[in-house]
């Protein structure tokens, strides 16, 4: 007898990762726009939208779906 595993979900997604990649590509869009060959770190706090203090002005990672 042949064991066949289950088909899993293609629409699997980790949030938290989606969210890293589009933080990351708005830092790379931010860089190649930039005149400086490096961000500042104001510059970094402005495009990631958190306030430089150790805190942010809003949360950006969705609420994980329930199962």
């Amino acid at each position: 007898m042949l064991y066949v595993a289950g088909q899993r979900p293609t629409t699997v997604q980790d949030h938290i990762a989606l969210v890293e990649i589009d933080l990351t590509g708005e830092l790379m869009i931010a860089a190649a726009a930039a005149s400086e060959d490096r961000l500042s770190p104001d510059r970094i706090d402005e495009v990631l939208d958190v306030d430089g203090e150790g805190g942010g002005r809003g949360c950006r990672v969705p609420p994980s779906p329930r199962p």
